[in-house]
């Protein structure tokens, strides 16, 4: 079953949820990839309905955390209070995981990296990526999805690794720099 035909319906359902087209987008994109990467996109007997489901989840959850974080964000404040940086170990965690992210864009393809950075550093909506790039808009929510689905895999094979580091530095192959945007 090709899900890719409910998109343009999905963003629209979750414009009017969220109302705000860009967030709708980036729901769209995880409810995507959430499907693809959990079920066999074949093997779902109402695909619109699942994928719907699984977008209309993210958005309650994505509601339920910036509730949370509210109420977490002061009590936090004063727990960290005075405090200047992380302990060494989050540091470091903190390190390696930006190591990886910036070997796991530099693996993406050219057009591909350059449409994620775009969206997700710069922040333009798809049409003026497309624009940009001059590219299709359709192109662009690919090469997008296709980039968060390479990162969420690298980000997964680091958190199954944690134990072997060196297992997971082999599963890399060498990276190519990532380069600054085009200007």
């Amino acid at each position: 079953m090709d899900l890719e035909r409910y998109y343009q319906q999905l963003i629209g359902y979750l414009s009017i949820r969220l109302r705000d087209r860009n967030l709708a987008a980036d729901v769209a994109h995880d409810a995507y990839l959430r499907v693809l990467e959990n079920t066999r996109p074949e093997a779902l007997e109402y695909p619109q309905a699942y994928l719907y489901r699984t977008a209309r989840n993210l958005v309650i959850d994505q509601g339920r955390r910036r509730a949370a974080r509210r109420t977490e964000c002061s009590e936090h404040i004063e727990q960290h209070a005075g405090r200047d940086a992380d302990t060494p170990h989050e540091s470091l965690y903190t390190a390696q995981r930006l190591a990886l992210m910036q070997r796991a864009i530099g693996e993406l393809s050219e057009s591909c990296r350059t449409a994620f950075l775009l969206r997700k550093l710069e922040g333009l909506a798809h049409p003026e990526i497309a624009a940009r790039m001059g590219i299709s808009k359709d192109m662009v929510e690919k090469h997008i999805v296709n980039a968060m689905k390479h990162c969420r895999l690298r980000v997964k094979e680091m958190e199954y690794s944690k134990a072997d580091a060196d297992d997971a530095a082999k599963r890399f192959r060498p990276s190519r720099a990532v380069p600054s945007l085009p200007g």
